[in-house]
């Protein structure tokens, strides 16, 4: 387990602290479990109650706060931020184990980097390339011609297919499908028929996908994922999208074909994209919110209705209902209104 002091942790990353210099820190942990030899952070004032009562060695914080703390204090402009690179000090990737396993199915024509490490029953088709650092779980699949740039881990059950390219240190969790065909279909005489998805995936640096998550190729063109972008579970990304550099993604997220998303956009959960659209940079959709026209200014947008208790939601849909009616009614006022006015 990794080991720091307080006061090696200020100056790597350039904090003032409050506090014992060479009191040591092992790991960390949430505000209200923390221990006397784990960090901690404090980022909104909904917590500010649990600080009062914390039992652990220190507490990353804004110097707003600090005057609140028992305990000593590492203060930062950005706790949270700073709270994430102290974790990846604390808590380091595992690191890569280079060798094939045995039960590996490498295909022919397959490039390795010697630093590569390649998991039990993982099958590796022809003509694919992996660089320096590079893991592939479990159990993963890569189909022909796939190109994993350095550092990057593929965890377990991911498959990636023919063609799909993947930038530096992006990190993949199980059960993700990057490369399948898109849903691309011509009508003839009331019958699909299946256009051939020829485009492929191309993956930036630094990017993150989460579980079970699917990004489809590109019918003609690729489907594209720009750096640093950052996709939760359980999201759909059809063929032919592009999405900006440094992007988040909330998990359920469904974005139709060809739609283009631009930079450092957030998406919460459940948000729905209608195929072909075009959203600006610095855009935020609010949970739920469906997406049917273009978006061309930046800003926070909603369209997903709050949750009500039962008695007042079925008002709300009754209302919901009347609303044409109503419409009819107040037109009809307006109209008797001016036509008492023209006999005045």
């Amino acid at each position: 387990m990794a080991q720091i002091t307080l006061g090696a942790l200020a100056v790597r990353f350039g904090l003032s602290l409050r506090g014992d210099p060479d009191r040591p820190v092992d790991s960390v942990a949430a505000l209200a479990a923390a221990g006397p030899r784990q960090i901690t952070f404090l980022s909104t004032t909904k917590f500010t109650p649990q600080l009062a009562s914390t039992t652990a060695a220190a507490v990353i914080l804004h110097p707003k706060m600090a005057e609140f703390a028992p305990c000593d204090v590492l203060l930062s402009e950005n706790p949270h931020a700073t709270f994430a690179k102290v974790a990846a000090l604390l808590h380091p990737v595992a690191p890569v184990i280079a060798g094939v396993h045995p039960t590996a199915i490498i295909g022919v024509n397959v490039s390795l980097h010697p630093s590569v490490q390649v998991g039990p029953y993982a099958i590796l088709g022809a003509d694919c390339r992996l660089e320096a650092g590079v893991v592939v779980g479990p159990a993963c699949v890569l189909g022909q011609g796939v190109q994993l740039a350095a550092g990057v881990r593929l965890l377990a059950r991911v498959s990636v297919l023919d063609r799909v390219v993947i930038g530096a240190r992006s990190l993949v969790h199980p059960g993700a499908v990057i490369g399948a065909d898109g849903f691309g279909f011509a009508v003839e005489s009331g019958h699909w028929l299946p256009v051939p998805q020829l485009g492929t995936v191309r993956i930036g640096a630094d990017v993150e996908i989460g579980a079970n998550t699917t990004i489809d190729r590109g019918a003609l063109e690729d489907t594209v994922i720009g750096e640093g972008v950052k996709i939760d579970n359980l999201v759909q990304i059809a063929h032919n999208c592009t999405i900006g550099a440094h992007t988040a993604i909330a998990a359920c997220v469904g974005i139709a074909g060809s739609s283009h998303i631009g930079e450092r956009c957030r998406l919460g959960g459940g948000v729905g994209l209608a195929g072909h659209l075009t959203i600006c940079d610095d855009v935020t959709l609010t949970g739920f919110a469906l997406v049917v026209s273009d978006i061309r200014e930046p800003g926070v947008y909603s369209s997903g209705i709050p949750v009500e208790k039962i008695s007042e939601w079925r008002k709300i849909v009754g209302r919901l209902k009347r609303i044409e009616t109503l419409a009819q009614s107040v037109a009809n006022l307006r109209k008797q209104n001016k036509e008492t006015k023209d006999l005045s």
